[in-house]
């Protein structure tokens, strides 16, 4: 089954073709150039971008992919979470598409299309497993004792670690987005350099919380600043990655433990961060755990992901009708 994924659930363009889980084409158009100087994500700007790059893609993912539009037998789209404009963008063009090559069409939850980035890698190992998905939307350990069985274990109760990592980098003046660049210079920073808080890290439960570490950062450097003293940007940024670290592996390990599973997935942006895979990939050696994680490439928003999971609940005979609507806040459960 040849596959077109669509993915615009955010501030990437992205388009792919994917043939039984082999990537023929991943093509992405970036608008970090767009949302820089706000230090965030507009939505009606990226609604506007996701307009005018789409079609384009499509294009260019095709003739990357050697594929005609008549070779491709389905078309699998972001249907939520994420920004509804941007969205609707997707979905759309994904409606057309698949109404005028006469093909199926099915719409995809985008954080299933993080775990099954594993997949496009690794491929699909055998369950039961246990997820930890951490993104700039979301953060949240999940047990999959089957294929498209999602239990929530545990969750963010503020923000997502992403949000958290976006917004200390801006405050340390690193621009947008902070993450790539606050692990860059953490490999020159000292983790140890301040102790801040881990939070619920002791909580009993597989919740995170992270506005609080959000919090302790800026009231340090607004203290130190107050005594005529600085912390390098290099250790403030290795002992606040070092928290949030810290806190998402014990927990991770916890959920393995309390299920009993022998794999762990890791999916979502956040897990290119370097430290968050080392640490991780140490911590499940030590207990006999195997874990599975994407290439950086393939852990931030890319449509192969998407095309991935759709492929997988088409073989299940799943189908969406054109009525299908873009939920911003779609549940992974």
């Amino acid at each position: 089954m040849r596959v077109l994924g669509i993915e615009t659930s955010c501030d990437e363009t992205a388009v792919a073709v994917v043939e039984d889980l082999k990537v023929l084409s991943n093509v992405l158009a970036s608008q970090h150039d767009i949302h820089d100087r706000f230090g965030g994500v507009v939505p009606e700007l990226a609604s506007r971008a996701h307009l005018e790059r789409l079609n384009p893609l499509m294009d260019a993912a095709l003739a990357e992919a050697g594929t005609r539009w008549g070779e491709i037998d389905a078309v699998a789209v972001t249907r939520g979470p994420g920004l509804v404009g941007a969205l609707l963008v997707g979905l759309a063009s994904a409606k057309a598409v698949a109404l005028a090559l006469g093909v199926p069409m099915i719409a995809v939850n985008h954080l299933e299309g993080h775990i099954y980035a594993s997949f496009l890698e690794h491929g699909p190992p055998e369950p039961p497993y246990v997820v930890l998905l951490v993104s700039g939307g979301h953060t949240m350990l999940v047990h999959m004792p089957e294929e498209h069985r999602y239990e929530i274990l545990g969750q963010t109760l503020d923000d997502a670690a992403g949000e958290a990592f976006d917004k200390v980098a801006r405050f340390l003046g690193l621009g947008y987005p902070g993450g790539p660049e606050l692990d860059r210079i953490s490999r020159d920073g000292d983790p140890d350099a301040v102790r801040f808080p881990r939070a619920m890290a002791d909580s009993g439960d597989l919740d995170f919380s992270l506005s609080g570490l959000k919090t302790a950062v800026i009231r340090h450097v607004k203290a130190e600043r107050e005594a005529g003293k600085e912390t390098p940007t290099r250790d403030l940024a290795a002992s606040f990655q070092e928290a949030v670290v810290d806190v998402q592996v014990q927990k991770t390990m916890s959920a393995a433990e309390s299920t009993g599973v022998k794999t762990v997935l890791l999916g979502g942006g956040v897990v290119a961060n370097s430290r968050l895979r080392e640490r991780i990939a140490a911590e499940a050696q030590s207990a006999g755990i195997r874990v599975i994680y994407p290439s950086p490439e393939l852990c931030t928003d890319n449509a192969a992901m998407i095309a991935a999971a759709g492929q997988s609940r088409l073989a299940r005979g799943e189908r969406s009708a054109y009525d299908v609507a873009a939920e911003p806040g779609l549940p992974l459960a």
